[in-house]
């Protein structure tokens, strides 16, 4: 039973390992719709894993670049990581709901390959704000940082992901990047997301809790009330502008505590 166990998280795993990110899974890995959906519980792991290899190029590049060069190869290094999975989702759905009024008009401009005004003004200033709100946060210790991300990478994936258990899909589903993931969703697994997700919570100040469960919480709701009125429910591309956000959302609330 335990073996069972060990092998059919193991499989999960992977299975994460080759949807959200650019590293290489090994051969033996069974992969399947049923795999990957259950995958969602590791979301967050698979951020912190994003955040860990981010510190470590942050750290090595520190070595011989200043702050600012390494922090900008930091965030490349990180967008090659993901395959800039998230930050095109957050693009498409920056023309979708520019660009299009009713849900079938988003919709299409979502699936639309090309990149609008909307798409690419939105991405620029995400980025940049990304990229300020992380110097800054640079100029702590360098474990803060570590921290920092970790809970960033981790908590936005699992606010993304709990949006399945509020909204229906309203996408085609082959014609969906997240069509394994939006056919059926366990809440086990989205307890498990969670789970992994708060771990890095327990190395930041005490008065950063309520302040970040405050912000995060009505961004949530905003967010919630947003998509289910443009699109009935959600995509793929609102999963990955969600995540975007919430990244984004947490760096400014750790600056703004620690300033």
């Amino acid at each position: 039973m335990l073996i069972k166990t060990l092998k059919q998280v193991s499989h999960r795993f992977f299975n994460a390992v080759a949807f959200y990110t650019r590293l290489p899974a090994p051969n033996w890995v069974i992969y399947n719709s049923d795999n990957l959906n259950r995958a969602s519980a590791y979301f967050p792991l698979m951020g912190q894993i994003l955040a860990g290899w981010c510190f470590l190029v942050f750290v090595l590049c520190l070595q011989v670049f200043p702050s600012e060069i390494s922090l900008l190869i930091t965030m490349i290094a990180g967008i090659l990581f993901t395959g800039a999975f998230h930050e095109d989702g957050f693009a498409d759905a920056c023309d979708g709901f520019g660009g299009g009024w009713a849900q079938q008009d988003i919709l299409r401009i979502m699936k639309d390959s090309r990149l609008g005004t909307y798409g690419v003004t939105g991405l620029t200033l995400m980025l940049a704000v990304k990229f300020f709100a992380l110097y800054h946060l640079t100029l702590n210790e360098q474990l803060s940082l570590l921290i920092y991300l970790l809970v960033a990478h981790g908590v936005s994936r699992a606010l993304a992901i709990s949006f399945i258990l509020v909204l229906p899909y309203v996408q085609d589903l082959d014609a969906s990047k997240s069509k394994p993931i939006a056919q059926q969703v366990f809440k086990r697994d989205i307890l498990l997301a969670w789970a992994i997700a708060l771990v890095p919570l327990y190395w930041l100040p005490l008065q950063a809790y309520g302040v970040l469960l405050l912000v995060l919480g009505i961004s949530f709701f905003a967010i919630y009330r947003y998509f289910k009125q443009r699109l009935q429910g959600y995509t793929g591309d609102a999963l990955g502008a969600a995540q975007q956000i919430f990244e984004v959302l947490i760096y400014l609330v750790l600056l703004g505590l620690a300033t």
